[in-house]
């Protein structure tokens, strides 16, 4: 069972993701568009929210759970490049607090 800490933490990170991928669906070139929002998250999110976002993807691999869900473009764009957003030891990094 899900916590409402957690719940409202995953919540507030699909958000975000789907403002970026919002901002990059707007540029002509969709590739270009999906590796900025891969590449965005790479750069400016903590190790521990990009193992939330891809804890969550797990757990509901169509992005979609109940009234939060990543849009379409913010979920190819992860996928696309999931293996590129785990950080590089997510031993020493919890990823709740």
């Amino acid at each position: 069972m899900t916590t409402p800490h957690v719940f409202n933490t995953t919540a507030m990170l699909i958000k975000m993701a789907n403002q970026i991928a919002s901002f990059f669906e707007a540029l002509p070139d969709r590739e270009e568009g999906l590796r900025s929002v891969y590449e965005h998250i790479r750069k400016f999110w903590e190790p521990r929210m990009r193992i939330a976002l891809l804890e969550f993807l797990e757990q509901y691999p169509d992005g979609q759970d109940g009234e939060i869900g990543l849009s379409a473009f913010a979920l190819e764009a992860i996928n696309n490049h999931k293996a590129d957003l785990k950080p590089a030891d997510t031993k020493t990094v919890p990823a709740t607090p």
